[in-house]
């Protein structure tokens, strides 16, 4: 089976964090845009988050308008996108929002974590191993087979980069938000990797528009930009 179209979501502020350091999460997005997202996630067959989002934002992650969850179901398809989560320690609460709303749950871990995890979780999601380490190309490869043919992760630092240092997301939907952070220690949309085009390539960038007060820009990474430097 083919893996899924992968859609990197992303907020930034206008110096590039996702969240500030304090305990409370920075709002970088308006209604308007919470609304684009909210379609975004009804035209996905799956969405992903990371472990380290669900302890920080203990997140629903629903789509949230009624007319959408009837027009999913009026297609043939669930009222909500599959949920999918990736661990490598396992260390995440049966109490998390994440397991108790919406629909089906998959939860990635490694072969260290995946026993304890299951005995935790029970019924409340289906707890798939990729082996000794995380591979997310296992993982879109589970996906696949499972039937999904649009996958939207929607963070963290660490899975955004894995994602796209693997060469592994076809596109990145970015919002940037008049803010700017400037906290040294305040989580970023990518983290250091080697990346496999670096700075030797440019992006192409399908679609730019502004949502209220922040601009939305769509890019494909695995698709070289036409446009140089001095173009």
């Amino acid at each position: 089976m083919p893996r899924p179209y992968v859609v990197l979501k992303v907020a930034t502020s206008i110096d590039g964090y996702i969240d500030d350091t304090s305990s409370t999460r920075l709002l970088l997005s308006n209604p308007d845009d919470f609304d684009r997202v909210d379609q975004v996630r009804a035209d996905s067959d799956a969405i992903l988050i990371g472990a380290s989002t669900m302890r920080a934002d203990n997140p629903r992650l629903l789509v949230n308008s009624e007319e959408r969850r009837a027009a999913r179901e009026a297609a043939g398809k669930p009222a909500y996108p599959l949920k999918v989560t990736v661990t490598k320690s396992g260390d995440l609460s049966e109490d998390l929002k994440f397991w108790h709303h919406g629909g089906e749950k998959v939860a990635y871990t490694t072969d260290a974590a995946a026993e304890a995890l299951r005995a935790r979780l029970g019924t409340l999601a289906d707890v798939v191993s990729t082996g000794e380490e995380l591979d997310f190309g296992a993982l879109l490869d589970d996906l696949g087979e499972r039937g999904i043919g649009r996958l939207l992760v929607e963070g963290g630092t660490q899975v955004h980069t894995a994602f796209l240092s693997q060469n592994l997301a076809d596109e990145i939907h970015l919002v940037v938000a008049p803010l700017v952070v400037g906290q040294a220690d305040a989580p970023r949309f990518l983290g250091p990797a080697d990346y496999p085009w670096a700075t030797t390539r440019r992006m192409t960038l399908a679609e730019v528009r502004q949502v209220g007060d922040v601009v939305f820009m769509r890019y494909l990474p695995k698709q070289e930009s036409q446009a140089g430097p001095n173009s």
